[in-house]
């Protein structure tokens, strides 16, 4: 095996690499600048932070452009290129002149918004019996810990069955969105949100996650207790499925929950077979699981897991992923939905 070492103090770190052999150790600092580099951009972004700290050798190379530019995808400048007008451009003349690094982290912090009708990604969105073709919105941006593609798919993308229903549906903007529509849920029996994003447009050799990304308004009900489906896989396989709850309140007790069930929680499609509803109450015990419920993000949002999707690269498939709540049959509102997010999970 070689040996490795970093010079320069007492206690030498030594490290090992699989090799033909023994060896005298190595310094590692005793290595050019651009050696060094090239070792650092095998790593992660995560990494290359670290290892800036062991020395100023290190330093140097873990912040040069070699190492930055192996953490951005090829296709950066294109995508940058598609970004939306109204979004002050990250890749301008004065901006050119900066780091990668700096490049890289903009990118992290400032998700690009992709501009309808710039991306060549067609997405097809079915809705009742009218087929609407278009092209994808969303935003793009890098994961800081693996340098990874991450996309939220904004609401005007998704397919939401009676999204074109003002009854039903309406369609807003708010300041803390970072796209210009999002979806109000006024009041439906059936929730169904479908959204899709072609597999090579994800990074390889990747365990994404899927979020469905919300927030709870004033006068928001239906969700109490009630069990909602969420779905992630590839179209034409068997999705993985799971149950979250939209609930934002709970209204739950801590360790154990007791549901109070009244008339308005009994459903559309159930009330008819209940004699003396007016009178009607049931509790329903259940563990809390915290993963099933949503969490704040930390652009003051709301998410729920959907489910998780390893992309292995190279394949043409489409993922998709749904939220459904048809079986209850209660009617629900008060919800705003923004998109679904697709990012790496970080171990």
């Amino acid at each position: 095996m070689f040996k490795f070492f970093l010079g320069g103090g007492g206690n030498q770190e030594k490290t090992d690499d699989v090799g033909g052999g023994g060896g005298d150790p190595m310094d590692l600092q005793a290595l050019p600048e651009g050696c060094i580099a090239t070792v650092v951009s095998l790593t992660t972004p995560r990494d290359a932070g670290t290892m800036s700290s062991v020395s100023r050798s290190f330093r140097s190379a873990a912040e040069s452009d070699a190492v930055w530019d192996k953490f951005l995808p090829p296709e950066i400048h294109t995508i940058m290129s598609s970004s939306s007008p109204s979004q002050p451009p990250l890749v301008s003349p004065s901006f050119t002149s900066k780091t990668k690094k700096e490049l890289f982290l903009a990118v992290c912090d400032n998700p690009v918004l992709i501009e309808e009708g710039k991306l060549r990604f067609l997405f097809r969105t079915v809705l009742r019996s009218r087929v609407v073709i278009g092209m994808i919105m969303q935003s793009f941006s890098l994961d800081k810990w693996s340098g990874k593609k991450c996309y939220m798919i904004a609401a005007r993308a998704l397919s939401i069955v009676w999204a074109d229903t003002p009854h039903y549906w309406r369609w807003i903007s708010v300041p803390d969105s970072r796209f210009e529509e999002v979806a109000e849920l006024i009041s439906v029996c059936w929730l169904e949100i479908r959204g899709k994003i072609g597999t090579r447009m994800l990074s390889p050799s990747t365990l994404y996650k899927a979020f469905l990304v919300f927030k709870s308004i004033a006068g928001a009900h239906g969700f109490e207790n009630q069990p909602v489906e969420v779905t992630v896989g590839l179209i034409g396989q068997e999705p993985t499925k799971h149950v979250v709850f939209l609930d934002v309140q709970r209204g739950q007790t801590q360790g154990q929950g007791y549901h109070v069930a009244g008339p308005w929680h009994i459903g559309l499609f159930n009330r008819r077979h209940i004699p003396g509803l007016q009178s009607f109450q049931s509790f329903q015990p259940r563990e809390i699981n915290e993963a099933q419920y949503p969490k704040e993000r930390n652009d003051g949002w709301l998410e729920i897991e959907m489910g998780e999707f390893f992309c292995e690269g190279g394949e043409g498939g489409e993922l998709e992923m749904t939220c459904m709540e048809v079986r209850g049959g209660q009617w629900k509102g008060g919800l705003i939905f923004q998109g679904i997010e697709v990012r790496p999970k970080r171990m």
